[in-house]
């Protein structure tokens, strides 16, 4: 190897590390306001929209499950429906541990099956909601995931308009977003 192509592929590794540092780097936008532990980790909330997923695809009818056990637990059940709403319903779930106590906006979940297996890890940062906690935006704190959640499968599209909206005002590309059907 001659030094210029040692040169050149140390420049080349002084680009991919600092695109890596830059993409490991980007966070999401903090939530905008605290989360009323008992109204928001309580009942069902209905996936509206999401960024893509592997573990998504095929997945309608989205919904998740909070309930509260304790002052910074939460039980966590996502589920779907395989192709259609009357589809084969898939879950996982796991044990949520708030990271911000007090605020209540960020959610740690480690997700089981069979109850004690853990699978994947992911964390949800609730960017913003509305006062009725009628709806929220979640992200992952790394920009890489997005989504939109109401209580109610039938939204206004003029409220999914504006949900819309919020999200690309925090800087996400909403272009990305995908809407499965709902029952």
């Amino acid at each position: 190897m001659t030094m210029k192509s040692i040169g050149l592929a140390a420049a080349v590794a002084a680009l991919a590390v600092s695109g890596i540092s830059h993409a490991a780097t980007a966070k999401a936008p903090e939530p905008a306001r605290a989360v009323d532990l008992k109204r928001f980790y309580s009942g069902v909330w209905i996936e509206i929209g999401r960024r893509p997923m592997k573990l998504t695809d095929g997945c309608v009818a989205g919904a998740t499950e909070y309930k509260i056990v304790g002052a910074t637990r939460v039980n966590v059940l996502d589920t779907c429906h395989a192709g259609t709403p009357a589809g084969k319903l898939k879950a996982i779930g796991g044990p949520g541990e708030i990271k911000d106590p007090g605020a209540n906006a960020k959610l740690h979940v480690t997700y089981r099956v069979f109850g004690f297996i853990p699978v994947a890890s992911w964390e949800y940062w609730v960017l913003d909601h509305d006062d009725a906690y009628t709806w929220f935006i979640s992200a992952d704190p790394t920009f890489k995931n997005l989504w939109i959640y109401t209580r109610d499968p039938h939204v206004d599209p003029a409220l999914l308009k504006s949900l819309i909206a919020k999200a690309q005002a925090l800087g996400y590309d909403t272009s990305k977003l995908e809407f499965p059907a709902q029952p």
